[in-house]
């Protein structure tokens, strides 16, 4: 009985630890998954470091440094203690220790995917609710045309073709990188986030400057995005339209936009949160390609580097980083289905 109601009064103590563990027990697997996956790449990280035409004994000597030479299940445990301690080791690429590494280009990451979020839901949420409202009408094939076209199209096919077109022939956007070389450095590192920075130093014209090299990449992977927010806001206000409640509406006298958005949108917010935090961190995780024809100096760059060479501890250290990005946005997804939909409070 002191059990039961000890979990009967601490409903959300219990929550929160069930969470906790789960949250642990999914780290852990993905980190063994990776070092898995780690052990059969045809990559020697060993070589990288002593080069191609080092003597045996300097092979051997890096190799027991690097810990190769024990089993890979030591190797893990070793990595786990290490990691529990805060010690995430340093990039074989940079020397740097690696959680240093992504605060310098994480952010970079960071800002080119909101951007590009915020174009993705800014465009395909309104078309989706269009298309939904006009469905099987000339305005919803296009629509649907165009949501086709940002699934088809490779992401780095169309930055290839974004910057020979709109930056080496028009000259209308930035070309590589984030902003000019000579404006680089000019704007003291604060957030990282190089448009919050010029603005806070007040170095418009390094923030214009910046806003033209974003824009085409950001617009690329927006576009993504949008298919993706616009296929599934279309399907969920087709759901909400086909119910009961919104002929009663109209019924009443409102007027067809009035019952779309006060009325069928509304019922549909909770489910947006969900896919707008998923495309988030799709974005997050996923800009490598985009930010390799751009130049982009972010997380998706750094990661491909360190897969080329090997370097379990940094690609160790990334997988770890996603899997807590895609953990935490679902928590911030829950929380605002609490905020947005008072029955699920209970």
């Amino acid at each position: 009985m002191p059990a039961l109601a000890v979990h009967r009064r601490h409903p959300l103590l219990n929550k929160v630890l069930g969470n906790g563990i789960a949250i642990v027990i999914t780290l852990f697997l993905l980190l063994a998954l990776t070092l898995f996956v780690g052990q059969v790449m045809p990559v020697d990280p060993v070589q990288r470091i002593v080069g191609e035409f080092a003597d045996q004994a300097s092979y051997d000597a890096a190799y027991h440094r690097l810990g190769l030479d024990q089993p890979v299940m030591v190797q893990f445990w070793h990595y786990l203690v290490r990691m529990c301690t805060g010690d995430f080791g340093s990039a074989i690429m940079t020397g740097k220790p690696i959680l240093q590494d992504l605060m310098r280009v994480f952010p970079a990451t960071i800002e080119l995917a909101t951007v590009a979020v915020i174009i993705g839901a800014g465009l395909g949420i309104p078309l989706g609710v269009l298309s939904a409202v006009e469905r099987g009408k000339p305005i919803d094939h296009v629509v649907r045309l165009i949501t086709l076209t940002g699934h088809s199209i490779p992401n780095f096919w169309l930055s290839l073709m974004g910057l020979m077109v709109f930056y080496a022939m028009l000259g209308w956007v930035g070309g590589q990188g984030r902003v000019d070389i000579y404006f680089d450095g000019l704007v003291p590192t604060r957030t990282g986030l190089l448009l919050i920075d010029s603005l806070i130093a007040g170095e418009m014209d390094v923030f214009w400057n910046a806003v033209s090299h974003i824009i085409l990449p950001a617009s690329i992977l927006g576009l993504a995005s949008m298919a993706y927010l616009t296929r599934m806001t279309r399907s969920f206000m087709l759901e909400q339209l086909s119910q009961e409640y919104i002929i009663t509406a109209r019924v009443k006298g409102l007027s067809k936009w009035a019952v779309v958005w006060g009325h069928a949108f509304l019922n549909i917010r909770v489910q947006l949160v969900t896919i707008i935090a998923l495309a988030y961190a799709n974005l997050l995780e996923g800009t490598v390609l985009v930010e390799t024809v751009f130049s982009w100096p972010g997380f998706g760059q750094y990661l491909t580097t360190n897969l080329l060479v090997g370097d379990m501890n940094a690609i160790m250290v990334c997988v770890l980083l996603v899997g807590i990005i895609f953990i935490g946005l679902n928590m911030l997804a829950d929380a605002l289905y609490r905020v947005l939909d008072p029955r699920t409070r209970k």
